[in-house]
């Protein structure tokens, strides 16, 4: 469902309360984006010149796998490759732009869609695996950040108990500033959500332990794409 429209009328309201118009207008942009490239900056730590290994050794210690194909064409034979080796359903639910992949030739259902919630699927036949891509791939530490819309859902991403992100490593960038000034270059705005995942999902707050998949997928699972 989308709530921009929603968003857009209490951010109107606000702005009314203020004595402001109801729509931002290019002189408060100018003036934000002037803020920004003025304020100082904090350090950053050095992530070296190759991102897509710094992305790969961050994104392990989170508990994350890694797997690297050539091609978008190659990406449902790796996916396969993961999913028989550790015995799970040849099935998932998957954004849009990733539909047109080979899935079928390589025996897999794949139906772009959001997944279903319980009680709606059941536990035998529900949907267990989801394949996103990304907004960007943080290298500095291992995440990968998302951004809600309607073929950008999120919740394919968050419940199944397998999410499979689909990176081309042109979409890596060095830190979290980076990732927020790429945002801002090619959207212009916040989305509704803005999701930034770093491994599978995880809590410690029974007895200091750490259990996977308290409140997400247990597993995530990146495949980045040489030439995406």
């Amino acid at each position: 469902m989308e709530t921009n429209a929603a968003r857009d009328r209490i951010f109107a309201r606000i702005r009314a309360a203020q004595g402001r118009g109801a729509k931002v207008t290019e002189g408060e942009r100018e003036a934000v984006a002037d803020y920004l490239n003025r304020h100082p900056q904090g350090p950053r730590p050095a992530v070296g010149q190759n991102l897509a290994d710094a992305f790969s050794e961050q994104a392990q210690k989170m508990a994350s796998t890694v797997d690297r194909v050539a091609t978008l064409a190659d990406v449902p034979g790796a996916v396969l490759r993961y999913l028989d080796g550790l015995s799970l359903a040849r099935r998932a639910v998957a954004w849009t732009a990733l539909g047109a992949l080979p899935w079928a030739a390589q025996g897999m259902e794949v139906e772009c869609r959001p997944p279903l919630r319980e009680p709606q699927a059941d536990r035998e036949h529900g949907d267990l695996v989801g394949i996103t891509g990304c907004f960007v791939a943080i290298a500095e530490t291992g995440s990968l950040m998302l951004l809600s819309g309607p073929e950008t859902f999120a919740s394919a991403a968050l419940l199944p108990e397998t999410h499979i992100a689909v990176v081309p490593v042109s979409r890596i960038v060095a830190n979290m500033e980076e990732a927020f000034a790429r945002m801002r270059a090619e959207h212009g705005q916040l989305p509704r959500a803005t999701n930034i995942i770093s491994g599978p999902s995880r809590t410690g707050d029974i007895e200091q332990t750490i259990v996977l998949g308290a409140h997400g997928p247990y597993r995530v699972h990146v495949v980045l794409v040489e030439q995406g």
